[in-house]
């Protein structure tokens, strides 16, 4: 099922499919987050924003307007 990544809970693993954003798309290309990357929903703050990911051996925090943009297969 694809969802964007905004939408996983914590422990919820997935695949990266695709980004609706040009610019969240070159941000996080840079940082080897591309399509086909596994990612690992780590935490989500108390108040729901930001979250922390797992993707291409490091940890990445994420504002959830740009977790929106990323849509992930879920493999969970």
């Amino acid at each position: 099922m694809v969802r964007k990544l905004s939408e996983l809970k914590p422990g919820q693993r997935g695949v990266i499919k695709e980004f609706s954003n040009n610019e969240i798309f070159l941000k996080l290309m840079e940082m080897g987050c591309v399509p086909g990357e596994k990612i690992l929903m780590e935490q989500v703050a108390p108040l729901g924003d930001p979250i922390s990911i797992s993707v291409a051996g490091y940890h990445l925090s994420l504002r959830l307007n740009e977790a929106e943009h990323i849509f992930v297969e879920t493999t969970n």
